[in-house]
């Protein structure tokens, strides 16, 4: 924010200095004293709201900020305690879903789609359990289905040449040992069970049940009477209230110290419980995996976080939240501190992570020092 001078400074200027010249003119006493004691406060009392002075950039870079502008710009303050603090490493991860209730379709034969019974599953859409999402009819070529139609019409012939048999055995009960009558019917039942299923393969449509319950995440535009690969993923299902954050640990020893954890995706914290971690490396690093205990936490699968793990290991400094901490000069971290009633003065500091919401503040703040917590951005613009 620019200092602005405008008609009305200059005239309350002009009326100052009038007064501070005949400031002896009164029964001898001198009042100059006084008049710059007021002059500060009748130079920056004008604005253009009408209610109080404007901010100020003193010569030794700190701010002179009145109160009722205090007000306007909603600052909020809190003192800070030195203390030992739970040391906090940074890791990068994503959002995934939680592997105990989330499930995954996918085509078991190269084939073409068929609506299942609520017509084609879009994408929000909640499915239960068991429920039927859609239908896969198999394809094949000119030359397999012909094999597979000449198998059928054999087996047709099969099937006749074995109902005969067992009919008349079933006549000749009693002339005929009864194993054989047996065995007739055992083998024209079998028969009846290659038809079906070969006649399965050529006709039939097999059904893709939902494995899990929840909300169908993703369903890669999937149309009516598409043509699928085998394993080829259709449907992606996700219970939105049981999300969880995979994260890479580059040092393999962080599991064993991790107290705690809490993500921050783009504006959003996040509460992790940590579940476990693998045994195995994968890019160098070693994968863990957290529960979100958040709930209805507005991310989505796939989105990047950033994961702060606090570890047993202990370090000395001041907890602020990170709306504190601003950027001065060249692009340095600061933040502000309330020294007098109206004036702020920035500090460069040091800091690392505590967790999604707050910082620890290893160098550059006193014991019991007044951070601005709320509108420390708008104190780093006045210029």
């Amino acid at each position: 924010m620019m200092r602005k001078i405008d008609l009305h400074v200059l005239v309350t200027a002009l009326a100052l200095s009038m007064v501070t010249e005949a400031a002896l003119a009164h029964g001898d006493e001198d009042h100059s004293q006084d008049a710059k004691k007021k002059a500060p406060a009748a130079v920056s009392a004008v604005g253009t709201t009408g209610v109080t002075a404007a901010l100020q950039r003193l010569a030794d870079g700190s701010l002179f900020v009145p109160k009722p502008v205090q007000r306007q710009l909603g600052l909020r303050t809190q003192p800070v305690r030195i203390a030992e603090l739970a040391a906090t490493v940074e890791l990068n991860g994503q959002i995934i879903p939680d592997p105990e209730t989330s499930g995954r379709v996918q085509a078991m034969f190269a084939g073409s789609v068929i609506p299942g019974p609520k017509g084609m599953p879009t994408a929000g859409r909640k499915v239960a359990k068991g429920e039927v999402l859609v239908y896969l009819r198999p394809i094949s070529g000119a030359i397999e289905r012909g094999n597979q139609k000449a198998s059928l019409a054999e087996l047709e012939a099969q099937l006749a040449i074995a109902k005969g048999k067992m009919k008349r055995f079933e006549q000749l009960e009693g002339a005929v040992p009864q194993k054989e009558i047996e065995a007739a019917r055992i083998e024209h039942a079998a028969l009846q069970q290659r038809r079906a299923y070969v006649r399965a393969s050529i006709d039939s449509a097999e059904p893709l049940v939902a494995p899990a319950a929840g909300i169908i995440s993703a369903s890669h535009h999937l149309l009516a009477g598409q043509v699928v690969d085998a394993k080829e993923v259709l449907f992606e299902i996700v219970d939105p209230a049981r999300l969880a954050v995979e994260a890479l640990a580059y040092d393999v020893g962080i599991a064993k110290t991790l107290v705690s954890a809490s993500a921050l995706a783009d504006q959003t914290a996040l509460d992790l419980k940590f579940v476990g971690g693998g045994q195995q490396l994968r890019e160098q690093a070693l994968p863990l995996l957290f529960r979100i205990t958040n709930r209805n936490a507005a991310v989505a699968v796939g989105q990047p976080v950033k994961v702060f793990a606090r570890t047993e290991q202990g370090v000395k400094g001041a907890t602020a939240p990170r709306t504190a901490l601003t950027q001065v000069g060249a692009g340095e971290t600061a933040v502000w501190v309330h020294i007098e009633a109206e004036r702020f003065v920035a500090r460069r500091i040091r800091h690392q992570s505590l967790d999604a919401a707050n910082v620890a503040i290893l160098d550059g703040l006193h014991d019991g020092d007044r951070v601005v917590t709320v509108g420390a951005g708008l104190l780093s613009q006045v210029r």
